[in-house]
């Protein structure tokens, strides 16, 4: 399992705009095989700034599933209008305790 964080700066007073876009394309995202879960959460100290935690199943996974299928390029349609520069996106794993 991979973590995909993004950091996401949305253009000032469009953050209502922003969340509304999201939740509009939450379906897209969440509903891609090998993905587990989805989440957004907005900053508190920045509130122009979001972060998107998508659990996959593999890096692959998020690659070949969404950002090579028809899925990806609705999904930033609805988004992408409100970013303020481009989303830094990075995959994680867990480390062992």
């Amino acid at each position: 399992m991979v973590l995909e964080i993004a950091l996401i700066d949305v253009q000032p007073g469009q953050e209502a705009a922003f969340a509304r876009a999201y939740a509009t394309g939450h379906e897209l995202l969440a509903t891609t095989p090998g993905c587990h879960s989805v989440r957004m959460t907005r900053g508190v100290e920045t509130p122009t700034r979001f972060v998107l935690l998508v659990e996959w199943d593999s890096v692959a996974a998020h690659e070949e599933n969404f950002r090579a299928s028809d899925r990806f390029p609705r999904w930033r349609d609805l988004i992408g209008p409100y970013f303020a520069a481009a989303p830094l996106v990075e995959h994680f794993v867990d480390v062992p305790a």
